[in-house]
């Protein structure tokens, strides 16, 4: 497994070179794709803020998402990674978003997807959204894959979007 400083600093050397920032609305992750990103020096010049939006409860309070939006939707899905991620740059005003929710393992989700599924979702200049499926039961293995993921779709936007 990587450590967060290689893991963060591609991705962070990329929006501070572009004078862009981002905000983070990460799940199965538990914080890591914000760890990864905070742990660069000189952070402050590009990232803004994060969550770990881990439950529907975490989402209405801190997303400040309705019911009603919800409707048709689960969670573990691409459009709740997208409406997530949609979400939070709108709230900090941020450059992009990268939103992260998925079943790390052991087990699967309540939803039926089973393990190492992730959904990831990047909102700004560029939008896009990608599942990954590990097959593997290994939590924190899934959750450095996750978060290496994530932050890959973050830099294929940028760098599309330049």
């Amino acid at each position: 497994m990587p450590d967060l400083t290689s893991l963060g600093a591609p991705a962070g050397a990329l929006l501070k070179e572009r004078g862009q920032n981002i905000a983070v609305a990460e799940s199965s992750c538990g914080g890591l794709i914000s760890a990864a990103l905070v742990s660069i020096p000189g952070a402050s010049d590009y990232y803004v803020g994060g969550s770990t939006i881990y439950t529907r409860v975490a989402q209405k309070g801190l997303l400040l998402v309705p019911n009603e939006t919800m409707e048709g939707m689960r969670a573990s899905s691409e459009p709740y990674a997208l409406l997530n991620a949609r979400t939070i740059r709108e709230a900090l005003g941020t450059t992009w978003a990268l939103a992260e929710t998925g079943a790390s393992g052991p087990t699967g989700n309540r939803y039926g997807d089973n393990y190492g599924h992730a959904c990831f979702a990047v909102s700004g200049p560029v939008e896009k959204s990608i599942t990954l499926e590990t097959g593997d039961s290994d939590r924190e293995k899934n959750m450095w894959v996750f978060a290496k993921a994530a932050l890959d779709l973050l830099q294929e936007c940028v760098r599309e979007a330049a």
